[in-house]
């Protein structure tokens, strides 16, 4: 009797202590779904993703996802903004992996900026572009484009020097001794 009970208690106690085990690790990846390869895409995603065929396939799925929701949005364009669309996956088609990287880091720092850094960037950015190009072309030969864009450095804020503590009140003087 007494091993049954024995037995039982054990069979009771495995049981609830399996699905503590069986529980999904909290530290689980959702990663993107598979994307399609270039040969998988449609006409139309084709022709709109014309400029990056070469490098379709050594895409990562992210960087896909990205593409493809350019797609989607991409009829609703106005006929210029499909043309700067255009032209832009052009440039990016012929950057080197370094030369992307160095500016998917500089996009992801002007995201982190403070909003009125990000406007004076913005206004550097649009005297720049108004520039003829040929003195955008002098300032890119001379590696002066990159200081001119450059956010301006963080202000400094003088503080008062913090306040001292009071000082103590002083202790009177002792009394003079009176001699009986």
């Amino acid at each position: 009797m007494v091993n049954r009970r024995f037995l039982g208690r054990l069979t009771l106690l495995l049981a609830l202590s399996l699905p503590a085990q069986a529980q999904v690790p909290a530290t689980a990846v959702i990663g993107t779904p598979p994307q399609p390869g270039w040969s998988q895409l449609t006409a139309p995603q084709k022709a709109v993703l014309a400029p990056l065929a070469r490098d379709w396939d050594g895409l990562d799925n992210i960087q896909r996802r990205k593409w493809l929701g350019i797609v989607e949005r991409y009829p609703g364009m106005k006929p210029e903004e499909q043309q700067r669309m255009q032209e832009r996956m052009r440039e990016w088609a012929a950057l080197t992996p370094e030369q992307r990287a160095k500016v998917r880091g500089t996009y992801k720092d002007f995201k982190q900026l403070p909003v009125e850094q990000k406007q004076v960037v913005k206004q550097k950015w649009e005297a720049y572009t108004s520039l003829p190009s040929e003195e955008r072309q002098k300032i890119r030969e001379s590696g002066r484009s990159a200081k001119l864009l450059a956010p301006p450095p963080a202000p400094v804020v003088e503080l008062p020097p913090p306040a001292l503590p009071p000082e103590p009140a002083e202790a009177p003087a002792p009394e003079a001794v009176r001699g009986n």
